[in-house]
């Protein structure tokens, strides 16, 4: 397994805000900005989920990163530090998913 982490991903894309368009598509992203990434957020969930249903593992890896990478970047696009969606993660499997969504305000 590799020693590569999300969290370094989420460095990589903050680092990539210095970058310029030209060189950089993470920075293209960012330019456009979250409206356009939350658009493109939609389309690779679309997709991840497409590639679920075919039964396609490499197809739905790939569909996986690019959903990943597209949220990674719209959370950084609203400066939102993937440690702290890791900590409320963390924080959630302290109870029963059950007990979580029941104690959450009605939308």
């Amino acid at each position: 397994m590799s020693d590569f982490s999300i969290e370094q991903l989420a460095e990589i894309i903050r680092a990539r805000r210095a970058a310029t368009g030209d060189t950089s598509y993470t920075r293209q992203l960012l330019d456009r900005g979250v409206a356009h990434i939350s658009r493109k957020l939609g389309e690779e969930s679309t997709e991840t989920v497409i590639a679920a249903l075919s039964e396609d593992k490499d197809a739905l890896r790939d569909e996986a990163a690019d959903l990943i990478y597209h949220l990674l970047v719209l959370l950084e696009a609203r400066d939102i530090k993937i440690e702290d969606v890791v900590g409320e993660l963390e924080r959630r499997t302290k109870t029963s998913g059950l007990e979580e969504k029941a104690a959450r305000s009605p939308a």
